[in-house]
């Protein structure tokens, strides 16, 4: 297409955010005549969003700040039947009470990058739930299902690749996909939104949804993705030894979130701060040319951002004072992340393996990965190279002021404090 006339969508080309486009000249055209309403949906597997969520959030975030309006789609009724895209299994049927308490409880990350409320640009925030758990199955069938061809669903890739590795898909996963659709059509219906955003694994099931919009008589609906984020190296991003990269701060601290930002590759820093921060792109331009020793200052600017973006200024600056004490001062600063232990069981003796492991510090997912840690030089307790993987953490291990700092690598830490 030629270049982008609306802020939307010069905005998300500029810094990286377009992987496909069902018509980049009508979204052009919706976004350039403000009448450009979109949606994200979001189902509610568990109790916080995750980094992998980010690029839609942005996403979500620059179509306000150019005037267009937002809809964040909590999955209520769609995580009762699980999509099935990405996935070698089933995943696991939540209660209606799991999937509730999980939706309550990533619903505040939204406030952090939207603006709910009243105005023509205010976000708005859906529940699928409303308006699929009151289908009357059969009708639904009737008026819906008969638009869809199985020959088609059976080639889709969320489809096809778990039949093709032998894997079961249930029924009610097969379904996933009609639901999905159904709820852009209603969001159309009931908000005017003509264009649905996720990640590329998701263009299938977008796409069948523009098609049952035509066929069922709405106006022109588009579908717009971004990639799937791998780092320079190849892996998955968003993914730690310790496990995902949470966005609630109960289960990951602003101080770890900084943390993960401050670790990026050389390769990834200049495609970061474009989707992860709203730095003006002069600002960005800059700081992707430092080179060398260098680039660890932007990769600072990146932890900053990105983390204020979630967690508040303050927040963000008080873990770069943190780091900035702990690594460049070799202090114990107090605000690392602290893990409570009660002190019967450092006189008792608390393994250095499970320490580590996700029944304390966190700082790994497993005790046989803490082990191979071990091996690896990666583990220090008190700054001190762990080297025996029967050790025993004590009450005399407690520094004078009563914590126990336990690391992995260079940058990763928590205290264990004695309750």
């Amino acid at each position: 297409m030629s270049a982008p006339q609306s802020d939307f969508l010069r905005i998300l080309t500029e810094r990286g955010f377009v992987h496909q486009c069902s018509d980049p000249e009508g979204v052009d055209k919706a976004a350039r005549e403000g009448r450009l309403t979109a949606y994200v949906g979001y189902d509610c597997t568990a109790p916080s969003l995750h980094i992998g969520h980010l690029l839609s959030i942005m996403m979500l975030h620059w179509l306000q700040q150019s005037g267009g309006k937002p809809i964040t789609l909590m999955g209520g009724g769609t995580t009762r039947v699980g999509d099935p895209s990405g996935r070698d299994e089933t995943r696991r049927i939540l209660t209606v009470e799991q999937i509730d308490a999980n939706k309550g409880s990533i619903k505040g990350t939204f406030s952090r990058f939207i603006t709910f409320g009243g105005g023509p640009s205010a976000a708005i925030m859906a529940d699928n739930a409303e308006w699929l758990t009151a289908l009357n199955y059969i009708e639904f069938l009737r008026d819906v299902g008969r638009h869809f061809s199985v020959n088609r669903m059976l080639s889709m890739d969320s489809v096809r690749l778990r039949l093709e590795r032998d894997q079961e898909l249930s029924f009610i996963e097969f379904n996933y996909m009609i639901l999905q659709a159904y709820d852009f059509v209603e969001l159309f219906r009931r908000y005017g939104c003509i264009l649905q955003m996720g990640g590329s694994d998701q263009w299938g099931n977008i796409i069948n949804g523009i098609d049952l919009g035509r066929r069922l008589g709405t106006e022109q609906l588009y579908a717009l993705t971004c990639p799937l984020i791998t780092t320079a190296s190849g892996a998955k991003m968003g993914k730690t030894a310790a496990g995902a990269v949470w966005l609630n701060a109960d289960l990951v601290s602003p101080y770890e979130y900084w943390q993960f930002w401050r670790n990026t590759e050389d390769g990834d820093v200049a495609r970061f701060l474009r989707l992860f921060t709203t730095l003006p792109m002069d600002e960005i331009v800059r700081l992707e040319a430092l080179r060398d020793a260098e680039i660890n200052e932007a990769k600072k600017v990146l932890a900053t951002e990105a983390t204020a973006l979630l967690h508040g200024r303050e927040a963000a600056e008080k873990a770069a004072e943190t780091a900035r004490q702990t690594f460049e001062q070799g202090l114990a600063a107090e605000t690392l992340p602290t893990v409570e232990v009660p002190r019967s069981v450092l006189e008792a003796g608390l393994g250095v393996l499970t320490a580590f492991g996700p029944d304390y510090a966190k700082l790994v997912p497993s005790t046989s990965e803490a082990r191979r840690q071990v091996k690896g030089g990666g583990l220090r307790v008190n700054d001190q190279p762990v080297t025996d993987e029967r050790g025993v953490l004590r009450a005399s291990d407690l520094t004078a002021e009563g914590v126990i700092k336990l690391s992995f690598g260079r940058k990763r830490h928590v205290l264990l404090r004695a309750a």
